[in-house]
Formats: structure tokens, C-alpha cells, sequence
């Protein structure tokens, strides 16, 4: 079965569909969301990495999507920045969703060991996991790839995301019928296809596909949906990153291009987690229209 490669366009479609008609074809807004906003309410979900980029246009779209009984548990190292998204979602959904700004850094066992027992107790009850937090460093090739680089992107990208997991997943094991619950891990088209240049940071997105295609075969018995959500070529802060803050070098990557937005992957990050519970979407992977693979892109002279 091919994985599913959508757009920025199919996306508009998409939601397009999800509206009921008038009479004049032209799609309600109040009801467009209705079932998918329903299915939101009263849950608490938890984004890694929400300070900026997918992150952070999660968290809006899950308040868009289901602004009258959510909490949202926003984590990063920017503790400022994410109470700034927090009064963001507030002005603009109101007092209807409540959000948790906490301060993490996922690449540090003890910060995610103690997570759960820091949270409040009345936001302990997580519904929804987004494995958000992730990094690239670098461009160097074998023998010269340099070791923090190595340590960094496996920490953040494979090891903290798998004591994330870890941390929540006995919650929602403690629930009726073997356990209920979302885990949505964002990989990267990376995680199937290496690239040179990039050797460390496939590995370690290929080791989140390895451990959420074992983690859904071990829950198999649950109502637990583990989801897998791999972008193409999306313009965030990664490239500023990898560059190590060059913008010049980060923005020559897009040039000749329209990459997917953040907006887009969020899009589909909600739209997984709003589906009805027997429904899994499991692995989906996103393109905009220039890309078809890992190193396969059009790009406009």
C-alpha cells in the first residue's frame, strides 16, 4: 500500500470536503468542524517542541479546531515564547481552551522523568501525545560529522521522543479496554529515504519509523492509536538550524520553491488525532507539489 502524498492544495480540498453544503454550494464554516471539533472536546493533549514551527501551528489549530473544552500542554526550552502562544490562542479562541505553558528540553532524561509529577494534577489525565520536538545539525559526511551533532540530533530526536512516550503511555494504559489514547510521532520523509549529507539525521527519523511501527504491533490489543506523520520539505527554523543560524544558507534551500508551512502539517496532525477512535490514520507522508522524494525536487529557475 503506497503512503499517502498530499499538498498544501489537497489539504484546502480536504477541509473543503469536510463542510456540509447550502443550497448555493458554498461550505458553512459553523459546521465544518463540528464532528471533528466534538470529538476534541474535554481532552488534554501534550506538543513537544511548540515553541515555533509545527509545534507551535499545532497547538493553534488544535485551539481552531475545538476552541470551547480543551487543554493544551505546550513544552520547549522557550518558556517565554510559549506563553507568548499561549495569550495568542487566548485572544483568539478565548477562555475556552486552557493552555499549560511547561518548560522541557526532551534530550534530558530527568526533565521527562519528571514531567508527569510537575503537571498539575488536574492536567495529569493526557489524551493526546504529540512527538513533536526534533533537530537537524549540520551537512558533514563520515569521517567528519561532528560528535556533539551526533549526540544532540539522538537525543532530542530518538531518545527524547521515546521517554515522551514512555512517560504518557502508562496513563493512557490505565484505561478500559487495554488503554486508550494518541500518540502522534512526526517523522520526516528522511526516515525513508537517506540522503547525503544527512546520514545522522535519517538515522534518527528512521529510528522514530522503526519505533512507532513496533510501539502499534505492541498496543495491538488497546484502543491506542500510534500515528507517524512524515513531512517533505517544510520552511520552519530546521535549516536555520542545520546552518547553525545562517540564514543566507538556510534560505537558498527553499529558494526556487514553495515548500509546505507549518499550518499545513498541523492541518493534518490535528486532523489524525480528530478522527473517530476505530479510525487510525497510521502513516501518512506529506509533499508540496515540486517534491517527489527525499532529493527529487523541481525547482523554478
Amino acid at each position: 500500500m503506497r503512503p499517502l502524498r498530499t499538498s498544501a492544495h489537497f489539504l484546502r480540498t480536504l477541509s473543503s470536503l469536510r463542510a456540509p453544503l447550502n443550497p448555493l454550494h458554498k461550505p458553512i464554516r459553523g459546521m465544518a468542524t463540528s464532528a471533528m471539533s466534538k470529538r476534541l472536546e474535554g481532552k488534554t493533549i501534550v506538543i513537544t517542541g511548540a515553541s515555533s514551527g509545527i509545534g507551535r501551528s499545532t497547538a493553534i489549530e488544535f485551539a481552531r479546531t475545538s476552541p470551547k473544552n480543551l487543554r493544551l500542554i505546550l513544552t520547549a526550552r522557550r518558556i517565554d515564547t510559549l506563553k507568548e502562544i499561549a495569550e495568542e490562542i487566548k485572544k483568539e479562541v478565548g477562555e475556552g481552551v486552557k493552555v499549560l505553558p511547561f518548560k522541557l528540553d526532551v534530550s534530558s532524561p530527568d526533565e521527562v522523568r519528571g514531567f508527569v509529577g510537575n503537571l498539575p494534577e488536574e492536567w495529569r489525565e493526557i489524551d493526546v501525545l504529540v512527538n513533536n520536538a526534533g533537530l537537524v545539525k549540520g551537512v558533514d559526511k563520515a569521517p567528519e560529522i561532528k560528535e556533539d551533532d551526533i549526540n544532540v540530533m539522538f537525543a532530542t530526536n530518538v531518545t527524547g521522543l521515546i521517554n515522551m512516550t514512555q512517560a504518557v503511555l502508562p496513563i493512557f494504559k490505565k484505561r478500559a479496554d487495554g488503554g486508550a489514547g494518541d500518540i502522534i510521532n512526526v517523522g520526516s520523509i528522511a526516515g525513508r529515504e537517506p540522503y547525503q549529507g544527512g546520514s545522522i539525521y535519517c538515522a534518527t527519523k528512521a529510528a522514530v519509523r522503526s519505533f512507532t511501527d513496533s510501539l502499534r504491533r505492541e498496543l495491538i490489543a488497546t484502543r491506542i492509536r500510534v500515528i507517524e506523520v512524515d513531512p517533505g520539505q517544510v520552511e520552519t527554523e530546521f535549516s536555520v538550524v542545520r546552518f547553525y543560524g545562517d540564514k543566507a544558507k538556510a534560505n537558498a534551500v527553499y529558494a526556487g520553491c514553495e515548500p509546505l508551512t507549518p499550518e499545513d502539517i498541523a492541518e493534518v496532525i490535528v486532523f489524525t488525532a480528530g478522527r473517530r477512535e476505530n479510525v487510525v490514520i497510521a502513516d501518512t507522508l506529506v509533499f508540496p507539489n515540486h517534491q517527489a522524494a527525499a532529493t527529487v525536487m523541481h525547482k523554478k529557475s
